[in-house]
C-alpha cells in the first residue's frame, strides 16, 4: 500500500477505537505510520481522510448486509429478517454508526459536509425506494424516493438510535413489520 491507502486504513481504525470527534490528526498517522504532512498532502485536511474513510465503511456495508434482501417465504418475513440483519450490525459495528452520528453532528458547524452528507442520503433514498419495489434506481418514481425511501431510511436511523442506546430492548424484525402492518391499519381507518 501506499501512503494514501496506509492513511485510510489508519483513518479507519482511528473511527472504530476512537469514533469521528476525538481522532485527532497525531492519532491517524500514528495508525498508518505516515507523517501527519501527509494527510494534508494526500487529502487537504483531517475531516476530508475521516470523512472518506467513514463513506467507504458505510459503502461496504450497504454493498454486503445492508442491502434490503432477507431469507423467508413472504415479503413480510424477508423484510423482518433484513431487519434483524440491521439490528445485529448496529451491534456488532456500533463505531461505524456511533462515527455516522459524530459525523452528523459536525456537519451543523461544517457546510461541506453537511452538503455530502444530504447528497448521500438522497441516493440512499433512491436506492431503498428501488430496493423495496425491486426495480433499478433508474426505474424508481420520484413519489416513491421521496416516500418510500424516506420512511424506510427514518425508520433505519431511528432502530439504529434505539439499538445504540438501549440494545436489550431494540424491537427485532417481527416487531418492526408488525408495527408498520399497525401503522397502515391506523392510516387507512
Amino acid at each position: 500500500m501506499g501512503n494514501r491507502e496506509d492513511l485510510l486504513a489508519g483513518a479507519r481504525r482511528c473511527l472504530e477505537e476512537k469514533g469521528y470527534l476525538r481522532t485527532t490528526v497525531r492519532d491517524i498517522a500514528t495508525a498508518s505510520k505516515v507523517s501527519m504532512a501527509a494527510i494534508g498532502y494526500h487529502f487537504g485536511s483531517r475531516e476530508v481522510l475521516l470523512n472518506q474513510a467513514l463513506f467507504t465503511a458505510m459503502d461496504e456495508w450497504a454493498a454486503g448486509s445492508g442491502r434490503l434482501t432477507g431469507q423467508g417465504d413472504t415479503a413480510v418475513e424477508r423484510y423482518a429478517d433484513t431487519w434483524d440483519r440491521k439490528i445485529r450490525d448496529f451491534g456488532d459495528m456500533s463505531w461505524l454508526w456511533i462515527a455516522n452520528v459524530e459525523a452528523f453532528v459536525h456537519a451543523q458547524s461544517s457546510p461541506e459536509l453537511l452538503a455530502v452528507l444530504a447528497e448521500g442520503q438522497r441516493r440512499s433514498r433512491r436506492m431503498v425506494a428501488a430496493q423495496l419495489r425491486g426495480v433499478s434506481e433508474d426505474a424508481v418514481t420520484e413519489e416513491d424516493v421521496r416516500a418510500l425511501g424516506s420512511v424506510h431510511i427514518a425508520l433505519l436511523t431511528g432502530v439504529m438510535v434505539q439499538c445504540l442506546t438501549d440494545p436489550e430492548h431494540t424491537p427485532d424484525g417481527q416487531s418492526i413489520a408488525r408495527g408498520l402492518r399497525a401503522m397502515a391499519e391506523l392510516l387507512d381507518g
